[in-house]
């Protein structure tokens, strides 16, 4: 015994089985997740397993499957009774049946770990040699009543070779070894240990004890002992007699000889010149090593008939506890056949409610039906409306494409036709679509996709043909026929057992008054129970068993022609309902401007009121002026100018307010359904409008603006500050030419469609107007302006995620340098090294002044080739590389290191320089995409 490991160590296990009165298997409580994982595991990986063919390795683990509850279990085989049966042990419970080949599975290799029960004998007990088999049974029952499914405290006092552990067992404070001796089913041992363990120590000491004697025997003792060795052991008796034989024949052999030696003492005067004493003391030297090579010999040959008669007693015992198991069995053969019977009827009943509706893929077998006999059709005036609105989209280009106002009038008639035509068509479509269930149709494709996608996972491309669907159906045509069959011979089956218990019954009622034959009922039972059990394990293989590779394959190929079907139906619908929405709003507009046509009147009637306001403000400003300079100056009166010009001023911005306004009515129209507009109202001036996004208007100018410039913002281009409607504003000023007025126009008008469409969370600067200098060839952008803040707090206030793009695509240009990162332009998300790359080319921009500079493949500039502070270049190198600096480190790099200074405080009354103010402007001013590369000439 190994007990020196182990000895003392106390644990809490639960009882599983029982095996005699002193032996029991037990399972630790904190190994309860592990069984209840093993369990899950074995349940999932054990119906899938192959068999156990050929020899079963007995060192092995397997899956076995349990006859009394269908389940899988851990065990290892412990006999092969034939080539059909084997005997298992099941290792985490300690309970052992006869399993069919069959049932016995190989389990993967993370499933082979250690047992979770243990075999467990009590500490100093035994059983007494002279039990019978009924104190036997007794007492074991009555340590199962102590120890099964109890939570008892183990101590451990030593270990057998072959893992069983010797322990003391409590329960309640209840010592269960004593009580088992109370009740006379063990008696305790004469030593701590095991009796078996006391006779192996016993036989190895014998053993040594033969190993240290080696001492000569004669030849006939050698080969009698090497006989002794072969002789089998049910012939322990007869070896033993023939040993005592042996000893007292090889005792007589030596006898003369003692004669001999006697003889030899009496003097011969042959042999004087010998001496007598030597030659005795040799022949009793020679006499007394046979003797003992002859005691040695009888030891030998004892110590084997002791082995003998013990190998015969250890099969004696385990032919008895054969002759026990052989015998339990029998005992419960007939209810363990029809408690596994139930149970498979059971699971098949089981089976049978679960997979009524969903067996054979129904669930498919429905879709496919909705797909085919529920689907719409296209509606048959919409290939008609497509063909006519393609007609009026060609009418309606050619109006805007026309410069010549002679031809307009012709074009116009030739649209209004096709209008007509159009609208009959629209009215003809929304009546039969109105028919339709587009709602509900796409409604339950989308409800049936969904579903079967949960089923069969994501589905793939397949070809548009109907053979898909004939596979299937046939597949599960002979699928059915199939299990019919199976169900009516399992049916059969049953109906026989059935029939067969009605007549088992009839034959032991005592009260039936019918007789009859004893040999014609129970004779076939046997075989009545083994078809039954066939029958409903063949209808539970067929409805568990899982398609094979080929089936899996039909299956999948109609679902996917499914999908495709449901895909190809609801783009169709998405296709109607579109077209629809669109004849709806055709319609309603149709019948807004039926007989008659949009005019610019309130459009006219407005420039003539800004008109009439600006000569207005123009005198009061010329009387401002004037005033200012005339002798009679009174601040009194010039408050009131000041009054009535700031009065004209928000008359004028209200007025321009309306004018576009009005101007995005008639942008609206011209997009939609008059382009000729423009060219019967030239003077409107719409087409300005529209190429400049909304931003052109020519009804405000500079000189009507209280202007003040602004030096300290100014760099290339003059600057100015004023306030209109309560909110500063800055005028940037361009110089322009006739050749670069539209260039701007159109880079202005990219710009602000930039920021349209995120508005602040673009990270663009508004723009607010742009307005032409009737004095000089000036073009002014007027923008918000937010003294004393800064891009930091703009974006504290709307902070910018990473979904959003942070860069605007084009508009995001300095020069000829895009601030695109290269990850940017193939379609990634943008990051916060996608922001410090924007940030080096910003950088780069500013070292490079007037150098000239090259652009790679990838769009990054070639920094090598420009000359500038090595710092600076090592810097930028970074920033343009695949694995770029963080803000964090580029504030840490050399190029920013300065000496630290105590910044001084403004003292009260002086006016703080808005220097981060002043970055933000400069920042955004580079924003707007005018340069001189593509037509903007700064002013100095």
């Amino acid at each position: 015994m190994d007990g020196d490991t182990e000895h003392d160590t106390v644990e809490d296990a639960v009882g599983c089985h029982v095996e005699d009165a002193v032996t029991f298997w037990a399972q630790n409580v904190s190994r309860c997740n592990d069984l209840l994982k093993l369990s899950c595991a074995l349940a999932e990986a054990c119906p899938q397993a192959n068999a156990v063919f050929g020899k079963p390795d007995f060192s092995k683990i397997y899956g076995g499957c349990f006859s009394e509850d269908g389940c899988w279990y851990r065990c290892m085989v412990q006999q092969v009774i034939s080539s059909e049966k084997c005997q298992v042990l099941y290792i985490d419970y300690g309970n052992s049946e006869v399993l069919n080949r069959s049932d016995i599975v190989e389990i993967p290799p993370n499933l082979q770990c250690p047992s979770v029960a243990k075999k467990y004998r009590l500490w100093g007990l035994q059983i007494p040699t002279d039990q019978n088999l009924n104190m036997f049974d007794e007492g074991k029952k009555f340590l199962s009543s102590l120890v099964f499914e109890k939570e008892i405290k183990i101590r451990h006092k030593g270990k057998h070779e072959d893992g069983t552990i010797i322990a003391q067992a409590e329960y309640e404070k209840i010592d269960i070894g004593k009580e088992v001796v109370k009740a006379g089913f063990a008696e305790k041992c004469t030593s701590p240990g095991n009796t078996k363990d006391a006779e192996e120590r016993k036989a190895d000491e014998m053993q040594n004890q033969h190993r240290k004697i080696k001492v000569s025997v004669p030849l006939g003792v050698n080969r009698s002992a090497h006989a002794l060795y072969s002789i089998p052991r049910r012939r322990c008796d007869q070896v033993a007699a023939s040993t005592r034989t042996q000893n007292f024949t090889g005792n007589s052999v030596f006898a003369p000889k003692e004669k001999m030696l006697a003889s030899t003492s009496v003097p011969d005067t042959r042999f004087a010149q010998i001496r007598p004493d030597q030659k005795l003391s040799e022949d009793n030297e020679v006499l007394r090593r046979e003797n003992i090579n002859l005691l040695q010999t009888q030891k030998e040959l004892e110590l084997k008939v002791q082995q003998l008669k013990r190998e015969l007693q250890s099969e004696k015992e385990a032919s008895m506890k054969t002759a026990r198991n052989f015998e339990e069995t029998l005992h419960n053969y007939i209810g363990t056949k029809m408690r596994n019977l139930a149970a498979k009827v059971k699971a098949l009943k089981e089976v049978r409610q679960t997979n009524k509706n969903s067996r054979f893929r129904e669930q498919l077998s429905e879709s496919i039906i909705v797909v085919t006999e529920g689907c719409l059709t296209v509606p048959c005036s919409l290939e008609k409306l497509q063909k006519i609105w393609t007609e009026y989209d060609l009418a309606q280009e050619r109006i805007r494409l026309c410069r010549n106002v002679d031809e307009i009038d012709e074009l116009i008639a030739k649209r209004d036709e096709v209008q007509q035509n159009l609208y009959s068509s629209v009215e003809e479509l929304i009546l039969e679509v109105d028919q339709l269930p587009l709602s509900e149709r796409s409604r339950t494709l989308q409800e049936l996709s969904a579903s079967l996608e949960m089923v069969y996972g994501q589905g793939s491309e397949a070809d548009d043909s109907e053979e898909a669907f004939q596979h299937f159906f046939k597949w599960k045509s002979v699928k059915v026929k199939k299990l019919i069959c199976v169900r009516d011979n399992t049916d059969t089956a049953l109906q026989i057992l059935a029939d067969w218990f009605s007549g088992i019954l009839k034959c032991f009622d005592l009260m039936s008054e019918a007789s009859s034959d004893l040999e014609e009922v129970v004779g076939n039972a046997d075989e009545i129970l083994k078809k039954a059990e066939l029958a409903i394990c063949e209808e539970l293989d067929t409805d568990l068993n899982e398609p094979d590779e080929a089936e899996k394959g039909i299956i999948m190929s109609a679902y996917n022609k499914v999908i495709h079907d449901i895909c190809q139906e609801q783009s169709m619908i998405n296709v109607i309902q579109n077209r629809y929405s669109a004849s709806v709003e055709f319609k309603k507009q149709a019948e807004e401007w039926l007989n008659r046509r949009p005019d610019i009147n309130n459009l006219l009637s407005i420039k003539k009121t800004v008109k009439s306001l600006k000569a207005q403000l123009r005198w009061k400003l010329v009387e401002k002026n004037n005033f200012e300079e005339s002798d009679d100056y009174s601040e009194f009166e010039m408050m009131g100018i000041k009054e009535e010009i700031a009065h004209l001023r928000n008359r004028l911005l209200q007025e321009i307010s309306k004018e576009r306004e009005e101007y995005e009515k008639l942008t609206y129209l011209v997009q939609k359904w008059f382009p000729e507009l423009p060219l019967l109202y030239p003077e409107a001036g719409i087409l300005n409008y529209v190429n400049s996004g909304g931003l052109l208007t020519r009804s405000l100018e500079r000189d009507l603006l209280d202007a003040e410039p602004m030096k300290e913002l100014s760099s290339k281009r003059p600057l100015v500050c004023s306030e209109i409607q309560g909110q500063k504003v800055l005028l940037k000023g361009y110089s322009v030419d006739v050749r670069s007025e539209a260039k701007v126009i159109e880079r202005v008008a990219k710009y602000h469609r930039a920021w349209d469409q995120q508005k602040e969370k673009s990270g663009l600067l508004q723009l607010l107007f742009l307005l032409f200098c009737k004095s000089d060839p000036l073009v002014y952008l007027m923008v918000p302006y937010y003294p004393g803040a800064s891009l930091g707090a703009l974006q504290a206030v709307t902070p910018l995620t990473l979904e959003e793009q942070r860069a605007a695509a084009n508009t995001m240009v300095v020069s000829t340098l895009s601030l695109v990162s290269p990850e940017l332009k193939m379609g990634q998300p943008a990051s916060p090294a996608s922001d410090m790359y924007a940030y080096g080319c910003l950088l780069f921009w500013l070292c490079v002044q007037n150098q000239e500079f090259g652009i790679k493949e990838d769009g990054t500039p070639e920094v090598d080739a420009v000359v500038m502070d090595d710092k600076v270049k090592s810097l930028l190198l970074n920033l343009f590389c695949c694995n770029r600096l963080t803000a964090e480190q580029v504030l840490r790099d050399d190029c920013f290191l300065t000496i630290d200074a105590t910044p001084l405080s403004p003292q009260p009354g002086e006016e703080h320089e808005p220097q981060e103010e002043h970055d933000s402007q400069e920042t955004d001013e580079k924003k707007v995409p005018l340069t001189e590369e593509n037509g903007a000439n700064p002013t100095q």
